[in-house]
């Protein structure tokens, strides 16, 4: 019999430090006569690390500024976190699969055996995952409890109380409630020990895993702390049950503010890292409500119930009139007058075996005869499933609502987007006053665990000190040059520093409203103030009327059958004039048939109205660039002055991965490296674009051996910087990567890297180039604010100090003016340098970067290479929409995935296309 306490609770022995003696493992059994086999180990490979920081910054004017991180004191680094391991089943053995159920059972747990537990207070994930600071009584402890009340919601105080109507035993069996009281048994077993001393060390630059582990813990204190506040949960950021943060952005979708909140390590010791952020939920509500906004329908008999399906699964609804909680597996095929199902009605004969007979009834009569309830207008609807597959429980649409804090999790369409950002941006002050109210009101120095390891939060935003980096002069054509004030510039009364000159083009116009003669004539007009030679187009193409309302592909078909049919040889360029401004469906079918089986460049347009002279202009930034030419370009590109670049060939490449919308699982990833052409210039890319597998980070085809041949991306690149750079190799090789997060640097260091490094050996054994690799993050919680102004900070705004990385090289760069909202800075992190730049050195090369986008006259926030990395991903992605698989798997120039995991491949482009901006 096992040993308890009398609670319940099983113990174990221990030694006096309340851990349990663990035997020995046994020592090896060698028989006399056998020698041992000596195993040759393979020599281990030393993985490279992200490199320490050489030193700070010093160029640029000095200001003074705050950072929405909150320090935080550490009084007891002596003591150890306790992790456990935990397990949960119901009764009869079987595991708890149950998703938000966990949370209950532990504050159960924590309620019933607080004084077996010796008062320690829990910090849980959730799921399996349980800390406490200092050690439980035992490494093993069982527990029973039995709850009154078990809801399929998440546990975060947003489940109503069940109505008071006590339903009938029919009603109990009709909708098969699991619930109403449940014993669980809770095994927590110990798992490892976390000294709080490894957050000391991180905050010296000494990570391991244990200090890791230790802001771990700490960041799951605060979600458990968000969780009995009643918040939904996304990783860490924490959204409250309160209307008055919900912003409408179409379709019964609501943008809902909450906060992120997270443990750093930095310069300046441990800080709160505090955010406002912001997630979709579904609009609270009758659920047909949702369904006719979702799909923009006039009424419930016009909707598309199989794509309704699709949205409702798993959404979570509340049942009148029991107020019984469910979640939504399915719809019903028919609707509820036809839709039967087996039932055992009350007072029924028995049968021999003395079992009441089952009679098939349809949904409409059950609730009609059983419930006395006549439905409205649902009775010609399809139910909701609520049950398993094989065992459904049916309810009638208007008897569902949905309940608040659900998660929309699908793309949203470009309206909601843009309705989003527009309603989610908040200037600096603002954002200033929700965070200190914010951080008020998550009453922090409450919580029993923060308090029993002596963590305190400062209420104050933390100074730093920054630096605004001047801007670099550009050149413009004719010999011009400028400063660009507040990260802006503009071409009045200047030219192209390279324009092209445009002899054979076309138009091709699909029904858009405007004068197309008229936009032809300021088009050349304005191109000629710009440096542009422009002829008169070959010709205007008008969409037939028949072909109006045809599918996508067929309109892009019959308009180059025109073309073709009336153009004597291809033209250099296409203008073509889009009759939707957002997400026309003729974009991806039109830019793959021009770059893939023609070679043509084109450029879209969507006049709504005449364009007017700004539009114009800004149109010919991207045809001069796609062309062949340069709009502007740094001073100092061809000099010797620009530090390494110039006096040493230098290729930069900026690499990408874009993924699909999320719930689109089956959509591949696509993978983008653009590269710099034409040495000493850092102004001209060209890119490369490969699919992988779907939601793969680490780009797979940088080097793809095809025999004794590398098809992959990186000697693509590599072959075409040394035919435009005077057959020249580059000596070093600079590597912006995006999209990655701290725990993949490794991979990107040690395998990505190390496919780059192959690359240049397959093409030559004895080329050693060096390397700069930086890692460039949008995707962070940091903000900076002025002290003495209520405006963003200046654009070149650099701060590398104090909120940084202890040991590590980082640094954050605002190089854009932001206009609305609060700045986002980026974050770029110096994983590895050979080239051995100077700090001062490496932030100019980045700063400068953001100066040379052709697209636009205005400083970017990100450099360029991965914006055009970006863009490049974005338009092959759009020939991906309109192709089933059959038809893309057999085009060539992709990647395909080892193993069972085919990919669909990218069509090849045509060779004098490939080598251009087509991207821009």
């Amino acid at each position: 019999m096992d040993p308890t306490n009398g609670n319940g609770v099983k113990l174990e022995p221990e030694n006096g430090s309340g851990v349990t003696d663990a035997l020995p493992p046994p020592p090896p059994i060698i028989p006399p006569n056998v020698e041992p086999v000596r195993v040759e180990v393979a020599e281990k490979k030393n993985l490279r690390v992200p490199m320490a920081r050489p030193g700070f910054g010093s160029k640029g004017q000095k200001i003074q500024l705050l950072t929405n991180h909150f320090k935080v004191n550490v009084a007891n680094l002596q003591g150890h976190f306790y992790h456990y391991s935990v397990a949960l089943f119901y009764d009869d053995g079987r595991p708890v699969e149950q998703k938000g159920v966990g949370r209950k059972i532990l504050d159960k747990v924590h309620e019933t055996y607080h004084s077996d537990l010796e008062g320690k207070q829990f910090a849980y994930d959730g799921e399996k995952t349980l800390f406490t600071f200092g050690a439980l009584p035992s490494n093993k402890m069982d527990f029973s409890v039995v709850l009154e009340e078990v809801s399929s919601s998440r546990t975060n105080g947003n489940a109503s109380p069940n109505g008071n109507e006590e339903p009938s035993d029919g009603d109990r069996k009709r909708l098969r409630r699991p619930n109403r009281s449940k014993s669980f048994r809770v095994e927590i077993s110990y798992a490892a020990k976390i000294p709080l001393q490894a957050l000391a060390n991180a905050m010296r630059g000494q990570e391991s895993e244990n200090s890791q582990e230790a802001i771990r813990v700490l960041d799951i204190i605060l979600r458990q702390h968000a969780a009995r506040q009643g918040c939904l949960l996304v990783r860490q950021s924490f959204f409250h049950n309160d209307p008055s943060n919900c912003e409408p952005v179409g379709g019964d979708i609501l943008g809902c503010r909450g906060f992120h909140s997270s443990f750093r390590t930095t310069q300046g010791g441990m800080s709160l890292n505090m955010d406002v952020t912001t997630t979709m939920i579904i609009k609270p509500g009758p659920l047909v409500d949702f369904i006719i906004a979702n799909q923009g329908a006039r009424d419930p008999f016009t909707v598309d119930w199989s794509k309704a399906k699709r949205t409702l699964k798993n959404l979570r609804i509340k049942v009148s009139p029991s107020n019984q909680e469910y979640r939504i597996t399915g719809m019903s095929e028919k609707p509820c007058r036809e839709q039967t199902f087996e039932y055992r009605p009350r007072n029924a004969p028995k049968n021999e075996n003395g079992e009441t007979e089952t009679v098939e009834i349809t949904v409409y009569e059950y609730f009609l005869r059983e419930r006395n309830l006549e439905l409205q207008y649902s009775a010609d609807l399809p139910c909701v499933n609520v049950g398993k597959p094989k065992r459904p429980t049916y309810i009638p649409l208007e008897h569902c609502t949905l309940i608040p804090l659900q998660r929309y999790t699908k793309a949203l369409n470009t309206f909601q987007r843009s309705a989003l950002v527009e309603k989610s941006r908040q200037k600096p002050q603002e954002r200033m006053n929700v965070l200190s109210k914010a951080l008020k009101v998550s009453n922090y120095d409450t919580e029993p665990l923060l308090r029993s390891c002596g963590i305190s939060i400062s209420s104050n935003f933390t100074q730093v000190e920054g630096r605004v980096l001047p801007a670099p002069k550009l050149k413009m054509g004719r010999g011009d040059e400028l400063f660009p004030r507040n990260g802006r510039w503009n071409f009045n009364n200047k030219q192209f520093v390279e324009p092209t000159k445009i002899d054979k083009w076309a138009v091709a116009n699909f029904s858009a409203r405007c004068n197309v003669r008229q936009l032809v004539d300021d088009l050349i007009r304005i191109g000629g103030t710009k440096g542009i030679e422009i002829a008169g187009p070959f010709d205007v193409f008008e969409e037939g009327h028949q072909f109006r309302r045809a599918p996508a592909l067929i309109r892009v078909e019959k308009m180059f059958e025109e073309i073709q049919s009336k153009l004597p040889g291809a033209p250099q360029f296409i203008l073509c004039l889009l009759p939707e401004r957002k997400n026309c469906d003729i974009y991806g079918p039109w830019k793959k048939k021009n770059l893939t089986e023609y070679g043509i460049v084109t450029q879209c347009m969507a006049p709504v109205r005449q364009p007017n002279d700004q539009y114009l202009t800004n149109c010919l930034l991207k045809i001069n660039a796609k062309l062949g030419g340069l709009n502007s370009m740094l001073s100092v590109e061809r000099t010797p002055a620009f530090t390494v670049i110039s006096k040493v060939p230098t290729i930069i490449l900026g690499m990408d991965v874009s993924h699909g919308s999320p719930g689109q699982s089956d959509v591949p990833s696509i993978a983008a490296v653009v590269s710099s052409r034409q040495w000493p210039l850092i102004s001209k890319y060209r890119a490369s674009v490969r699919t992988q597998p779907s939601k793969a980070e680490m780009i797979e085809s940088l080097v793809k051996k095809n025999g004794a041949e590398d098809d992959g991306i990186i000697k693509e690149l590599l072959v075409d910087f040394y035919a435009s750079s005077g057959k020249r190799k580059p000596e070093h090789i600079i590597i912006f990567r995006d999209g990655v997060s701290e725990s993949q640097f490794n991979q990107v260091l040690n395998i990505e890297l190390d496919q780059i490094i192959e690359a240049c050996k397959l093409l030559d054994e004895n080329w050693n180039p060096k390397f700069l690799l930086l890692v460039a993050q949008k995707n962070h919680h940091t903000k900076f604010f002025q002290t003495n102004s209520p405006d963003n900070v200046p654009p070149g705004t650099i701060i590398d100090n104090k909120i940084c990385h202890p040991k590590n090289n980082d640094f954050y760069l605002c190089a854009h003016a932001g206009m609305i909202g609060t700045t986002r800075p980026t974050h770029y992190h110096v994983l590895y340098d050979e080239i051995h730049f100077s700090p001062d050195e490496l932030q100019e090369l980045v700063h400068s970067l953001s100066y040379v986008y052709q697209r636009s006259t205005t400083a970017i926030s990100v450099v360029a290479p991965i914006c055009y990395a970006h863009l490049a991903a974005a338009q092959l992605g759009t020939f991906m929409k309109f192709e089933d698989q059959s038809e893309t798997s057999s085009s060539h120039g992709g990647v395909t995935a080892p193993g069972p995991i085919s990919v669909a491949q990218l069509p090849k482009l045509k060779d004098n296309v490939a080598n251009s901006m087509f991207f821009c």
